[in-house]
């Protein structure tokens, strides 16, 4: 079964309004990753050090296939 999103309808959602989180295991004080939940079936991954490249973008499956758990950023599947 397809997702709700393919790859590039992920980069077609306006994500101005995404609040980004962080998950750290340790001191942030050289940034973290931060995410975000786009859509019902979509997220945005950014890097807090680097905020001028534009965050990248996964399906659910995806996020979970690269070892990525929203839970560990206080965020729900």
């Amino acid at each position: 079964m397809p997702n709700e999103y393919e790859t590039g309808d992920l980069y077609a959602l306006d994500i101005t309004r995404a609040s980004f989180t962080q998950a750290c295991g340790g001191p942030c004080t050289d940034g973290c990753v931060t995410l975000a939940r786009i859509g019902d079936d979509a997220w945005a991954l950014a890097d807090s050090k680097r905020p001028d490249l534009a965050p990248l973008r996964f399906s659910t499956e995806e996020l979970s296939l690269a070892g990525i758990d929203p839970a560990r950023f206080g965020l729900a599947r």
